[in-house]
């Protein structure tokens, strides 16, 4: 039994469970706007179960494709249980099926209770799931996680509860997104000279110059605030304006983003990386609570 629960958090923790909080609090905002709605607390519950095993799927297969385009100068924790033989590339492989399953199951439990809709939805995030990691290396990673934890995750989730779909859903997933995607974006910064180096093309390596790339955390987060205000006007809730005062966050992490190159420090990458996941989980439980005035 101690060994199962061993096996269990180790791959957990290599599924990069940290980063969870970026699907759970997502899932948390639509939960609670279509809870106004009646909206159907079993099949909102499924519904994140399902989208939680394809985020930590979506995590283990980048590893499983970029291992075999590491570079010398790769953070130190990339696909470091691997390097170190605590895991083999098929092992890899059997978990990202093991959380594609699951989802499966969990996509054909909504459609018995939603219906069809729930195959179309599914269908898309399995494809994204699926080539997460090729997007990622052209320079579309963003676009991905902008589509899988934006519209569709929120369009999903609002609708396996209440049946219907919604323009003011549409706009709440992109002010959400928006700081998911700067989480993903300033990962992409940290890893700017191994990605260069493996010539990974992400949208950092496209940009070619790393100050450059550095200053568009600026327009990430710019959009995510255009994307606020129209909600704010559409729901006419002027508390949502009150996430404003994040925004000297933004520029403490951009501040501390240009003191940091790839390869360095495990703790020093994981520092600036968790300043990112923490404004978008202080700006999705300021949304939440906000939606429930």
């Amino acid at each position: 039994m101690k060994q199962c629960v061993e096996k269990i958090c180790f791959w957990l923790k290599n599924s990069r469970i940290f980063s969870l909080p970026m699907t759970l609090l997502s899932w948390l905002v639509i939960f609670v706007y279509a809870l106004k709605f009646n909206g159907n607390i079993i099949n909102g519950i499924a519904a994140l179960i399902g989208i939680a095993c394809a985020h930590l799927a979506t995590n283990l297969f980048d590893d499983y494709i970029d291992y075999k385009k590491l570079s010398e100068n790769s953070q130190k924790c990339k696909c470091a249980y691997i390097k170190e033989g605590y895991a083999t590339l098929d092992d890899v492989l059997r978990v990202v099926i093991i959380y594609c399953g699951i989802a499966f199951l969990t996509g054909v439990f909504l459609t018995y209770r939603a219906g069809f809709p729930v195959i179309v939805l599914a269908v898309v995030g399995g494809t994204l799931t699926l080539l997460y990691a090729k997007l990622s290396q052209i320079g579309l990673s963003e676009v991905a996680v902008g589509l899988a934890f934006g519209p569709l995750l929120f369009e999903g989730v609002y609708y396996v509860m209440t049946k219907t779909f919604s323009a003011e859903v549409f706009f709440l997933s992109l002010a959400v997104v928006m700081f998911t995607i700067g989480l993903m974006y300033v990962h992409t910064i940290l890893d700017f000279e191994g990605d260069m180096c493996s010539h990974k093309l992400t949208l950092c390596c496209r940009i070619g110059d790393k100050n450059k790339a550095i200053n568009g955390v600026f327009v990430v987060y710019g959009l995510a605030y255009l994307f606020t205000v129209i909600l704010t006007l559409m729901l006419n809730n002027y508390l949502i304006l009150f996430t404003f005062v994040l925004a000297p966050l933004i520029f403490k992490m951009h501040k501390s983003l240009k003191t940091y190159t790839c390869g360095g420090d495990t703790k020093e990458f994981y520092y600036r990386l968790l300043q990112a996941r923490n404004l978008m989980v202080y700006f999705s439980l300021m949304i939440t609570v906000f939606l429930l005035f």
